[in-house]
């Protein structure tokens, strides 16, 4: 695995080569699966993977927003996780949806948490063991810190960003970028009004992983970066449309490359343009 400035991927060999340990009752070590593709873990997954389900699971029922702490710690005490555990996470198209609850670990200070690199395509197209067989593990209390402000950002901190001329980092399509589009075809999570926050830079998510959705190694991730003026020193505020693309560039910036004062704004476009007069530019990025 190459050097990054936090100890936070796992090989699809290392879960491979740890299979009895995630189907183990002992809370140790947890598989979880998360996906857009909701179905997908009903079809098959790794064998002792858990499945979590980010429209359900992962997001307040009632009001538009991740899960309160109590219901975090509920959902991991039903699965068998403990505060000890040593949890991988995975998913489809390389991992976004896996990015976005590995954010919402750390969020509640969870810190022994890791991603698969490569993600559910690498693991089934390099013909790693698959199951349809749903574990079950025995429930453990689980007590969660946090939450970490300092790894989240709000409104206020998009508005503090284009006043201070701080980075902004849209990944979404340069279509949706540049409003031409609402959201991705098939996506029902929307907005009232395209187009980017002022003075946003379009860097897709897709930039930081290589063509078999394995991470680029830590000189690349810095070099892409380094182009668009971002090298950690001031405070990087990602977004997407509802934070779980978003969640793979900060990932990148704030796990992979160890730039601390990247916030990732989990409100994304889907707040942003829906706001009553809140700033929009159209258009292009500039070249």
């Amino acid at each position: 695995m190459t050097d990054y400035a936090n100890d936070v991927l796992v090989s699809a060999d290392w879960v491979s080569e740890h299979l009895d340990e995630f189907q183990s009752d002992d809370p140790a070590h947890r598989l979880v699966e998360v996906d857009v593709d909701t179905e997908l873990y009903d079809e098959s997954h790794a064998p002792g993977a858990i499945g979590f389900n980010w429209e359900t699971d992962l997001q307040d029922q009632t009001t538009r927003d991740i899960l309160d702490k109590e219901d975090f710690e509920e959902l991991l005490g039903a699965h068998g996780i403990s505060e000890d555990s040593t949890v991988v996470l995975y998913g489809d198209n390389s991992n976004w949806f896996a990015a976005y609850t590995y954010w919402q670990f750390k969020y509640y200070g969870h810190d022994d948490v890791k991603l698969l690199d490569g993600g559910r395509e690498y693991w089934v197209e390099n013909d790693y063991e698959l199951t349809d067989e749903v574990p079950e593990f025995s429930e453990v209390d689980y007590e969660a810190s946090g939450p970490r402000e300092s790894i989240r950002a709000y409104r206020e901190d998009v508005e503090n960003a284009i006043e201070r001329e701080l980075p902004l980092v849209d990944v979404r399509s340069p279509e949706e970028f540049s409003g031409e589009i609402l959201a991705p075809p098939g996506l029902q999570e929307t907005a009232q009004r395209g187009g980017h926050v002022p003075g946003a830079q379009n860097i897709s998510w897709a930039a930081v992983t290589n063509d078999d959705g394995t991470f680029k190694d830590y000189d690349e991730l810095e070099e892409l970066y380094a182009e668009y003026g971002i090298d950690g020193d001031s405070t990087t505020v990602a977004y997407c449309r509802i934070g779980e693309r978003s969640s793979v560039a900060w990932f990148a910036l704030h796990e992979l490359l160890g730039y601390d004062d990247t916030i990732n704004y989990d409100g994304s476009w889907t707040e942003w343009g829906n706001l009553v007069g809140a700033p929009i530019e159209k258009g292009e990025a500039d070249d």
